[in-house]
């Protein structure tokens, strides 16, 4: 009598252990497949919009601009600073976005460092003009 008890207890405990390595194979889909998956279909996206001109990061960290994109191939050809270079396609990491507002933004802060350093010269010429012997206040 025992052993029948035993063995329904044990056909309970086994359909528990299939639940769980269910829901156990559930949580690791979407926890780690599908983001995957959306990451994948992103970076498709992103190879198929690659036109010439776009600046692009590899991801060996190189910078540089796409000069041609061959389809037919899946490659690109990168203009970095004068030099060109052939990469699979699947070497783009990141497209540049081109803002005029942040060409902008970086002149501006350029023009407004380079009025700063002129005040900071005009100031240390002042100085460097006005010696200790010429102040006569300090003297008494």
């Amino acid at each position: 009598m025992d052993t029948l008890f035993l063995a329904a207890n044990n056909g309970i405990g086994n359909m528990g252990t299939i639940i769980a390595f269910i829901v156990l194979i559930a949580l690791m889909y979407f926890m780690m497949i599908k983001p995957q998956k959306k990451q994948q279909q992103k970076k498709a996206e992103m190879m198929n919009q690659l036109k010439k001109g776009d600046s692009v990061i590899l991801i060996d960290g190189l910078h540089g601009k796409i000069d041609s994109v061959n389809t037919k191939d899946n490659t690109v050809i990168i203009d970095a600073d004068g030099i060109y270079l052939t990469f699979s396609r699947m070497a783009v990491q990141q497209i540049l976005p081109v803002n005029s507002s942040d060409n902008e933004n970086s002149i501006n802060e350029s023009e407004s460092s380079e009025g700063e350093s002129e005040k900071i010269s005009a100031a240390s010429e002042d100085i460097s003009e006005k010696s200790p012997a010429d102040d006569s206040s300090t003297k008494e």
